[in-house]
């Protein structure tokens, strides 16, 4: 998250039960292992942010 700590304001973990693994960007989920079986990558995360936010990617 460090390469992008200057688009973001704040981010929030919010623990879940049953393996619930989703990430929000500005209201918008943009990745569910509910929805898509398997845990996101580090790579596929990095990447949701920089193609939303510019950055490293």
């Amino acid at each position: 998250m460090k390469d992008f700590a200057s688009h973001i304001e704040r981010w929030t973990l919010i623990p879940s039960k049953g393996g619930v693994f989703e990430v929000v960007l500005d209201g918008d989920l943009v990745y569910s292992k509910k929805a898509t079986g398997r845990h996101a990558t580090v790579e596929e995360v990095r990447d949701v942010f920089a193609a939303r936010l510019g950055g490293p990617g």
